[in-house]
């Protein structure tokens, strides 16, 4: 009995520990679906695309000097450690008339990094609008048609946020013009949605193998 008292103790426990705790990363590693098959801004744009990229997405108005404080967050806290990734963008929606001074809030951020993967499509208020609705979240676009707020859209379309967050409960979007909610918050969810579909990855990798 002893013998195998020592064995249990020895081989079984420590599997089933690590069958326990896998499970525990991999229910973590999932960022919650908040909703599903939002507008694809390929309606606004048919260069732009929500299909097959993790999408932070962004609603700038049509008074962008309001928005620059939260447009160098973003690119200082978010942007700059994950551009890197393939399949990663930016999208910020505009109405229309606002290129020229889109042109210059780009060569503002070019000056601090590349902005390859920043998008900015331009829409009639309507389709702004329309764009922000899809997402159904309890946030409103203020009179300029802007809000402080950006989301997390991946591959599929679907808006992804938390579900328990202890400020918020369900939190949609991430204030841009806040530092420790993109630092302390946004930044670990990214991380969770970019390790989700590696782990996806490497699992359709190990079965075509």
């Amino acid at each position: 009995m002893k013998k195998v008292f020592v064995l249990v103790v020895l081989f079984v426990l420590p599997v089933v520990a690590y069958l326990f705790f896998a499970s525990g990363v991999n229910n973590f590693g999932k960022l919650p679906t908040l909703t599903k098959e939002i507008r694809n801004v390929s309606k606004l744009d048919a260069q732009v695309s929500f299909k097959n990229k993790i999408t932070v997405l962004g609603f700038l108005g049509n008074n962008l000097d309001n928005k620059k404080g939260a447009a160098f967050n973003l690119n200082q806290k978010i942007y700059k450690r994950f551009f890197a990734f393939k399949d990663f963008q930016f999208v910020m929606v505009v109405p229309k008339g606002m290129e020229e001074e889109v042109e210059v809030l780009k060569k503002e951020l070019s000056a601090l990094s590349t902005i390859s993967k920043w998008h900015f499509v331009f829409a009639e208020i309507e389709d702004v609008q329309s764009q922000f609705n899809s997402l159904k979240t309890n946030l409103e676009l203020d009179k300029n048609y802007a809000t402080p707020y950006v989301f997390i859209v991946d591959k599929d379309l679907n808006l992804r946020g938390r579900t328990d967050d202890k400020d918020e409960g369900t939190k949609y979007g991430f204030n841009a013009n806040s530092v420790a909610d993109l630092n302390n918050k946004m930044e670990d969810d990214v991380k969770i949605i970019l390790a989700e579909y590696r782990m996806a990855l490497k699992k359709n990798a190990a079965v075509r193998n």
